[in-house]
């Protein structure tokens, strides 16, 4: 597949997608990855709730940009105009003519940042113009990528031309990662794409997103998703956001520093509803095993945002083999 760059492509200008670009305002974190890739799953846990109903989630579907806020949708077409929208009405939404849905939701993860569910990357059907117009608006990306195909070579094409956009440091997410049964394929996998992304990425996780939305107040089955150090990692990250410049001329144009401060009853309300219920508010980090490897997050501070990435990888295992 081609990827065009944004001056390229033959969509109209991008719409205002952010009226309110004067004002400092939360980080966006894009969801992106090949289709079927688990992007729309991180949203339902990330948000605590499925915010489309099944049938649309399936369905193609342009930009969704996930604020905090009363339920509701609109959609907001290439020419810039803006109309409500049904939730139940957005399986036809009409991809030539809107730019993106517009989708708030009242979840306490939202007080953090603004989510962007993108549409897959790899979609034959869909431009990438309708992706690539969004991305100015875009502060990080967590990417999904599929376990049993790991970082393809689409994938690092297309990300060698988005991470020279971003303004932060980046997520990779390993989904699907209870697909590989043995500790040596895991193995296998983690090593492979830790050395083919280098320091591309800021943290690397492998995820089981099914098994942590059915953990319920199963906390050992959160663990073992790899959730538990995913979300802890995510929360602690948006905690020590300094937003490096404002609105849609974040990377042009950058303004002073102003780190986000929510105090820590919000981030024991975000830890919460992202774990099952009946969990402590901060989950445990889960006991080192004998076999199996994880690769352990760069953390990252409101003064540097990029710190070396481990020697090596330390033991652990995520998955139990089955």
């Amino acid at each position: 597949m081609t990827y065009q760059t944004a001056s390229q492509a033959t969509a109209p200008a991008a719409a205002p997608f952010a009226p309110e670009a004067a004002l400092p305002r939360k980080p966006r974190l894009a969801l992106m990855g090949e289709f079927s890739a688990g992007k729309s799953t991180l949203t339902n846990l990330l948000v605590g709730r499925q915010p489309l109903p099944t049938r649309v989630t399936a369905t193609r579907l342009p930009p969704v940009w996930i604020s905090h806020g009363a339920e509701g949708a609109r959609l907001v077409g290439t020419d810039g105009s803006e109309a409500p929208v049904p939730l139940e009405d957005l399986a036809s939404v009409p991809l030539e003519t809107t730019a993106l849905i517009r989708l708030s939701l009242p979840a306490e993860a939202l007080e953090l940042c603004d989510l962007i569910d993108m549409p897959g990357i790899s979609d034959p059907n869909m431009p990438a113009s309708v992706w690539q117009n969004l991305l100015p608006e875009v502060d990080s990306v967590i990417w999904c990528t599929h376990a049993t195909q790991a970082w393809r070579q689409s994938e690092a094409a297309a990300w060698e031309e988005i991470a020279a956009r971003l303004d932060a440091p980046s997520t990779l997410l390993i989904t699907h990662f209870d697909k590989l049964k043995t500790p040596r394929d895991r193995d296998r996998v983690l090593r492979r794409v830790q050395k083919e992304t280098g320091d591309a990425f800021n943290a690397i996780f492998p995820l089981s997103l099914s098994q942590a939305l059915s953990a319920g107040e199963d906390m050992e089955a959160w663990k073992t998703s790899g959730a538990d150090g995913f979300i802890e990692y995510l929360v602690d990250l948006l905690l020590n956001w300094s937003q490096p410049g404002r609105g849609s001329t974040a990377a042009r144009d950058r303004a002073a520093a102003q780190p986000l401060q929510p105090d820590q009853a919000l981030r024991a309300e975000v830890l919460d509803i992202a774990a099952p219920r009946g969990s402590s508010a901060q989950p445990p980090v889960p006991a080192e095993a004998e076999s199996g490897p994880r690769v352990t997050p760069r953390r990252v501070s409101a003064a540097s945002r990029r710190s070396p990435r481990p020697d090596r990888l330390p033991p652990e295992a995520p998955f139990d083999s089955e």
